[in-house]
């Protein structure tokens, strides 16, 4: 049994070994006819840190956005839905972490499920009800019942900030105010100010018709912001937490986190540590991450409560799209470093929770394209890293979309490319050319080892075949007058080297100066990577190229 448990990840390794991505896009690369053969036996070996089955921390794990409505449609109406998730499931764990069929996700986050009148669902009308779009409580209960089987956690994304004009929570504050009746439990449930008043500044308000009032609404007219200083409000959305923990979801991912109060961080984070606290003392394995779309100094202030995504290392201008364009990597790694040490002192349990694009942002592959390869490296940069990386639905394939000169973040959103006959169109208000999309889906990419969805599920294999990576002590290295650069890993008395070359140039690393790491456990890029000298003393990197080596 052990036999077989590794073969097929040696298989897998030995392949990264000798694995060099074309500078072609991965869209025109021709597909495989027939699948890879299976190793020899005598190619199996013994080696505890190549066990798959390592126990994944509970948390540090890699993540899959999914923005539903874009991702698999089930019954024909264009509209992807839980149960297209569901009949995809083995496209992104298969259940069996040595098969190297699926892409080997840890966890899924869900775009708003919730019945809402828009098609991305930030809107919404009832938290207790799925919207008909997107099916039924019984379809997320069967999902979450199939990630659990599966090991992977689910999260959702709980929009609290603001509700819908439809909800019954608005119609009510809204009678209230229509008809002054004052000590009706939904008077305040909304913040707003009166006429004659002076308006806060730097928030947006819409008159309510009927009334003398304006109701807070940053985001949009259509999305009226709850009043957190209202008990029944902080009431009504821990009922909504619990009702969607009791049925099995693993935690959530927070929108909007620092508009509780607008402006007002102190009282936005007391909120979210009172709130989470809350919940942890009955649901100790939540998981939570909070979008606070800010610089490092201000995302800080929030990791008392919630690990949040980094933004600062995100996007087009973030660093890890500064250092895969042949920047430092080992300037990126310095940074990863003083980061975990700055969350470590605000929270123990801290947590890096990086991505590279996600349904706000434009797509990666447009700014760092596959034929450059600096979509490759990013991809290195970031999931051969700690914490729990978030991979944005499609990007493995390097699907694109951009915001563009129509300003709708439909184009960012659009349906995944499966290339089977899918029946999921883009959402509305998309006026990103079907031409600018990738031609090649996930049929072809899954056929052809050079695709970049087959690299992204071998970054993934490295990643889990040596766990320090994602949950060792993390201490940054740099090479003197190079860009090369990376960091060591050390858990449970392991220590792992990953070390980056974001330049186009082979180079020759001094191992003897880096510690005593004379094993080259695989390596993944545009290039490959050797050992030579006295006992693998030196490494040769070539140029977009990483290498994990271990003692």
């Amino acid at each position: 049994m052990v036999k077989r448990v590794f073969v097929l990840l040696l298989c897998a390794l030995l392949l990264l070994s000798c694995f060099a991505c074309s500078k072609k896009a991965a869209e025109e690369a021709a597909p495989t006819a027939e699948p890879t053969p299976a190793p020899p036996e005598e190619w199996v070996i013994d080696d505890p840190l190549l066990k798959t089955d390592y126990a994944v921390a509970d948390n540090a794990r890699v993540f899959y956005e999914i923005f539903v409505g874009s991702f698999a449609d089930s019954d024909g109406d264009g509209i992807g839905d839980l149960r297209g998730i569901i009949d995809r499931f083995d496209y992104l764990n298969d259940g069996d972490p040595n098969s190297g069929k699926s892409l080997g996700i840890e966890g899924i986050w869900l775009s708003p499920i919730f019945d809402s009148p828009s098609y991305h669902k930030y809107d919404v009308k009832d938290y207790y009800t799925i919207d008909p779009q997107f099916g039924t409580q019984a379809d997320l209960d069967e999902l979450i019942a199939l990630c659990h089987q599966r090991g992977v956690k689910l999260i959702l994304d709980m929009v609290i900030n603001h509700t819908a004009r439809s909800n019954a929570w608005f119609g009510a504050f809204t009678k209230a105010h229509r008809q002054d009746i004052k000590d009706d439990p939904y008077y305040d449930f909304y913040t707003y100010y009166t006429q004659g008043e002076k308006a806060p500044a730097g928030r947006a308000f819409s008159a309510l018709s009927g009334t003398d009032i304006y109701y807070e609404c940053n985001f949009d007219g259509g999305m009226p912001e709850l009043n957190f200083d209202n008990p029944a409000v902080r009431e009504e959305i821990m009922k909504i937490s619990r009702y969607y923990l009791d049925r099995g979801i693993d935690g959530f991912r927070f929108d909007a986190a620092k508009y509780v109060y607008f402006g007002d961080h102190s009282k936005s984070v007391s909120f979210w540590k009172e709130y989470l606290a809350a919940l942890r003392s009955e649901y100790p394995e939540l998981y939570t991450v909070a979008e606070v779309w800010d610089p490092d100094a201000v995302t800080g202030l929030y990791y008392p409560a919630s690990n949040c995504f980094n933004f600062t290392a995100s996007g087009s201008e973030g660093r890890f799209a500064t250092a895969a364009k042949q920047g430092n990597a080992g300037a990126l790694t310095k940074y990863v470093e003083q980061y975990l040490a700055s969350i470590a002192n605000k929270n123990p349990d801290a947590m890096f929770v990086p991505f590279l694009s996600n349904h706000d942002t434009d797509r990666v592959a447009g700014y760092l394209t596959v034929e450059s390869g600096y979509m490759q490296m990013a991809a290195n940069l970031y999931i051969l890293g700690p914490g729990s990386p978030f991979i944005y639905y499609g990007e493995e394939l390097g699907m694109r979309g951009s915001r563009g000169s129509a300003q709708t973040d439909a184009n960012r959103r659009l349906a995944m490319v499966w290339g089977d006959g899918d029946t999921t169109k883009d959402p509305e208000g998309t006026t990103y050319g079907r031409d600018k999309q990738i031609q090649k889906g996930v049929k072809d990419q899954k056929a052809d080892e050079k695709s970049l969805y087959s690299y992204y599920k071998k970054l993934i294999m490295i990643r889990k075949a040596n766990p320090a990576i994602a949950r060792g002590v993390y201490k940054s290295v740099s090479i003197p007058d190079s860009k090369v650069g990376g960091f060591t890993a050390t858990l449970d008395g392991n220590t792992v080297l990953v070390l980056h070359n974001p330049t186009k140039n082979t180079q020759t690393i001094d191992l003897a100066k880096l510690g005593d790491f004379h094993t080259l456990r695989a390596f993944i890029g545009l290039g490959s990577a050797q050992l030579s000298g006295v006992n693998g003393s030196a490494l040769t990197l070539d140029g977009q190229t990483s290498a994990v080596l271990g003692k």
